[in-house]
């Protein structure tokens, strides 16, 4: 399949040639954030792609950002350090008034502010969103948050937060996912004024805390878009999220792909190339076929986007389809290594570890099943 945006490409991997496995080794090994890694993309100006010109940004689409992620993964490196400042992008372009993106785009662009921090998910809700405790309550010209999100990656190195809260509650609402509404919050501001991270040390190095809200006040201002309507908000930014990660998650498969095909054309049992088995062969050739069907539909979807089309199944199966392959071909890799497989060095074991997030996050292949046969094939409600 020829490959999008050859020349976005081949500069994403001039940069990360200079971020070799040891680099990402000794963070792992540390749970330090690629700080190094993350200005470097800053100053390139892969982080702002998605910003329009007027802004400082580079104009261009999901498209891109996907090829630019992919590339991160297929390098062997992780974009879970800064991938946010992408997908959410979609919330405030789309819902943003034009102050407030006069006032933090071109400083997010020029790398002056850092917007990596997307707080949704909640201990008590988990995917089920309609259901979070968060509140926002309107206090003269300000709001006053109270309440807890989880899993938020990268709020300790992020200047800005997307944050999603109930205005009004649930039950006074027509429909569940009416009354939560999304604010931008400078986390630099709030911090000791009623915000409180904490780090979740966790199987991967992904920098994820919990963030505690204890009657923070934030200008009225802060609100984005209408209020009450910020779950279709941010649907924008989830839908770009699924894209995003599904293209990281191609780009792991095709680094497993690469990694398993070369081991296996040198390491020599037997007198013989363990490659030249078909019990090794196999399976490589399988997770590359499924790898390359897996972005095509990653690429529709995008395109989809791109164009502002509807594409909330394509992104889902996108999310489902890719984190299915990447979880395939780290499997078929770790086994082709065999016990090398298990050697911080070869860097299979971090990798393997990182993309099996995927199938967890940012929603469960079971989430997007239920989605597919409910919303696509019209099939009974299942939860």
């Amino acid at each position: 399949m020829a490959e999008s945006f050859p020349e976005i490409r081949d500069s994403v991997r001039a940069l990360c040639a200079k971020f070799p496995g040891e680099y990402w080794r000794a963070l792992d090994r540390d749970r330090a954030y690629p700080e190094a890694f993350v200005q470097a993309l800053t100053e390139a100006g892969f982080l702002a792609v998605l910003i329009p010109e007027a802004y400082g940004g580079s104009g261009l689409g999901v498209e891109a950002a996907a090829a630019i992620l992919e590339e991160v993964h297929k390098s062997g490196g992780n974009g879970a350090a800064c991938h946010a400042q992408m997908y959410t992008m979609g919330t405030l372009l789309r819902h943003g008034s034009e102050a407030q993106k006069k006032s933090v785009l071109p400083k997010i662009a020029a790398g002056k502010l850092r917007l990596q921090a997307f707080g949704v998910t909640e201990p008590t809700s988990g995917t089920d969103t309609s259901r979070i405790r968060t509140t926002a309550r309107r206090d003269g010209d300000a709001y006053v948050i109270r309440g807890q999100k989880v899993w938020m990656s990268r709020a300790e190195h992020s200047d800005l937060m997307l944050l999603l809260a109930r205005t009004t509650p649930r039950e006074q609402v027509e429909k569940p996912h009416l009354g939560m509404s999304v604010f931008l919050v400078d986390m630099q501001a709030a911090k000791g004024r009623g915000l409180t991270i904490k780090p979740i040390r966790a199987m991967i190095n992904h920098a994820t805390t919990e963030v505690f809200f204890d009657d923070l006040r934030i200008p009225a201002t802060s609100l984005i878009g209408e209020e009450g309507s910020g779950f279709r908000h941010v649907l924008d930014g989830m839908n770009a999220e699924r894209i995003l990660i599904a293209a990281e998650c191609i780009g792991d498969a095709r680094w497993f792909i690469r990694k398993a095909r070369d081991y296996a054309r040198e390491r020599n049992v037997f007198g013989r190339p363990i490659g030249q088995n078909q019990g090794v062969q196999f399976p490589i050739a399988r997770a590359y076929a499924a790898s390359e069907a897996a972005a095509l539909m990653v690429a529709k979807a995008a395109q989809m986007f791109d164009r502002d089309e509807p594409c909330g199944a394509e992104a889902n199966m996108a999310k489902l389809l890719a984190a299915d392959a990447s979880w395939q071909a780290a499997d078929m890799c770790l086994q082709t290594h065999g016990g090398f497989g298990f050697a911080e060095e070869f860097d299979v074991e971090r990798k393997f570890r990182e993309t099996r997030l995927y199938q967890v996050a940012p929603i469960s292949t079971n989430l997007i099943l239920a989605y597919l046969a409910e919303h696509v094939l019209e099939l009974p409600r299942s939860y």
